[in-house]
């Protein structure tokens, strides 16, 4: 991605975090020619260094569960976003704007094995499930062994090891202080749980 300095987040156990709290990814891969996206939760493990890897899996029936060890693979990861109104700034004789987070990598997939994808699958919903404390985790062993089998059937699993991974938090980190303060408010006035998580991230970069 188009990812100036000021902007880039250069530190791998920030993107992972990022990853962590942003868990849904748009895949792409060229097959036969053509470029296949595909939208799946991925967990990320930050071995091995320096990159670290992905792990996620496809419907056995999508055109990317097709594709072989070694396929080069790109995924992207969008996280709050807001547009941004010039009205918003102290300086004059400016123009809109959007800020927004994002995570993009690549690298080349590795098929996994069938009890490989099911640790997957316990992973990602352990880390899910987690979330919601109010109530008794669900966990694989729940469903019937001769159905989880004939589930499991149904998907592919995949590890993508990182060629490339870099963030970008495009914060309004080039306007003045005074003008990053009139964002922050107007974000926080207007309500919505977007606008909101861009200006707390705003706030947090402010602070560093």
């Amino acid at each position: 991605m188009y990812n100036p300095p000021h902007f880039a987040i250069s530190d791998i156990a920030t993107v992972h975090a990022f990853i962590r709290t942003n868990p849904f990814a748009t895949l792409a891969a060229n097959i036969d020619g053509e470029i296949h996206f595909a939208y799946v939760p991925v967990i990320v493990d930050a071995e091995p260094a320096p990159l670290g890897t992905a792990h996620f899996h496809f419907a056995r029936a999508n055109p990317m569960a097709g594709i072989a060890d070694g396929t080069p693979l790109k995924l992207s990861i969008l996280g709050a976003h807001a547009y941004v109104s010039p009205n918003w700034y102290e300086t004059p004789d400016q123009v809109p704007t959007w800020n927004y987070m994002a995570v993009e990598g690549s690298g080349r997939v590795k098929r996994l094995s069938g009890p490989e994808t099911l640790n997957y699958l316990e992973r990602l919903a352990a880390q899910q499930e987690a979330a919601l404390a109010t109530k008794q985790p669900w966990t694989p062993e729940k469903v019937n062994p001769d159905r989880l089998k004939r589930l499991l059937s149904g998907i592919v699993g995949f590890q993508l090891s990182f060629d490339r991974l870099e963030g970008k938090a495009k914060l309004s980190q080039n306007k003045s202080q005074a003008d990053i303060a009139g964002v922050i408010a107007a974000l926080k006035d207007r309500g919505d749980a977007a606008g909101i998580a861009v200006a707390a991230a705003m706030q947090e970069l402010s602070l560093h």
